[in-house]
């Protein structure tokens, strides 16, 4: 940063581009714009159908016709992509998660019916395996339980090239398995998917944060002990340089930090690294705690949504997943 020689007052005022609002938009240095978000978007099974999520109070599970309608709302507001995660039956799920290479799975029906429906909107796929798998990991369990990488990171691969065929414009792994971006930029090259995007969920903690998420892709009453064997320790932030850095190597076109708000210092670092699109994930926890606050009078909810989103702005983020996107965007069209 440049020094500057010592402020003489009252030549010098700081206050006075603050003065007025006129002045205050002049001098702002970051802006948000419903360009900036992606909404993430629960599909389940049916039609017509609505589930609301007791934790996430707002967001609901949509059947693939409604999320057409939510697709619709989002592009007439001006949010440029969607992320889809899938709340995968019961009887769907098994211990290889092989329901995630269904051509048929309620993923890929989403983004074929989103796809036509709504063909200018981006679709980003979420691609691990916790959702269909019966024991809620994002991988393979070997006999002791424990997550293996390569056998898993095949399974990734023809997850993802599943969605790609499917329509997916952005294909995103969260499972943090060591050699998938690699692997899968390989294999969509192959297959002639050559303009699919990865965003690698580069630096994914194994965050507290998590708990909603859970509830609403029906994995928190099954998941076998925890993730801490492949996702982020929290206490660590130059190990999350590393992890970009490898997935940049391996073909990876942005890269995200997840959770956000408790690590925007990751952000930050990340950005000053390296010179590619960095995202970030409002994960379901921070929208929670918002919500609650909200409800009990602590904050004014439209503040609090809009100062929160500036922040990741503020700390270097190309754009933010946030399930405030449609209100966010409300807000900042009038």
């Amino acid at each position: 940063m440049p020094s500057f020689p010592a402020p003489a007052y009252p030549a010098i005022r700081l206050r006075r581009t603050r003065a007025s609002a006129w002045s205050r938009a002049l001098h702002a240095e970051h802006r948000l714009s419903p360009a900036d978000f992606i909404w993430p978007l629960f599909v389940t099974s049916g039609e017509g159908v609505e589930e609301p999520i007791a934790s996430l109070p707002g967001v609901s599970r949509w059947s693939v016709d409604l999320a057409v309608a939510r697709a619709r709302d989002a592009a007439a507001l001006g949010i440029p992509c969607l992320a889809l995660f899938p709340n995968t039956p019961a009887d769907k799920r098994s211990d290889d998660g092989a329901h995630a290479l269904d051509p048929d799975n309620l993923m890929c029906q989403a983004i074929r019916a989103i796809k036509d429906a709504v063909p200018d909107i981006g679709l980003l796929t979420d691609v691990a395996l916790d959702p269909y798998t019966a024991h809620g990991q994002d991988g393979l369990l070997d006999e002791a339980g424990y997550v293996v990488n390569d056998a898993t990171v095949d399974a990734l691969v023809g997850q993802a090239l599943n969605q790609a065929a499917a329509g997916a414009d952005i294909v995103a792994p969260s499972d943090m398995m060591d050699g998938r971006i690699g692997a899968i930029r390989e294999a969509l090259e192959a297959e002639g998917h050559a303009n699919v995007q990865i965003m690698a969920y580069a630096a994914k903690y194994a965050s507290a944060f998590y708990g909603p998420f859970r509830d609403a892709v029906g994995s928190r009453g099954i998941l076998k002990g925890d993730k801490k064997g492949y996702q982020m320790d929290p206490a660590n932030g130059t190990e999350a340089l590393r992890e970009v850095a490898l997935d940049i190597a391996e073909g990876a076109d942005s890269v995200m930090v997840k959770p956000g708000l408790p690590y925007l210092d990751v952000v930050a670092r990340v950005k000053d690294a390296f010179d590619v699109p960095v995202f970030a994930y409002q994960v379901s926890g921070e929208y929670a705690m918002i919500e609650a606050a909200a409800a009990v009078g602590a904050g004014d909810r439209d503040a609090l949504i809009l100062e929160t989103l500036m922040a990741f702005k503020r700390a270097g983020c190309t754009g933010v997943l946030t399930y405030h996107a449609l209100d966010a965007a409300r807000l900042l069209n009038g």
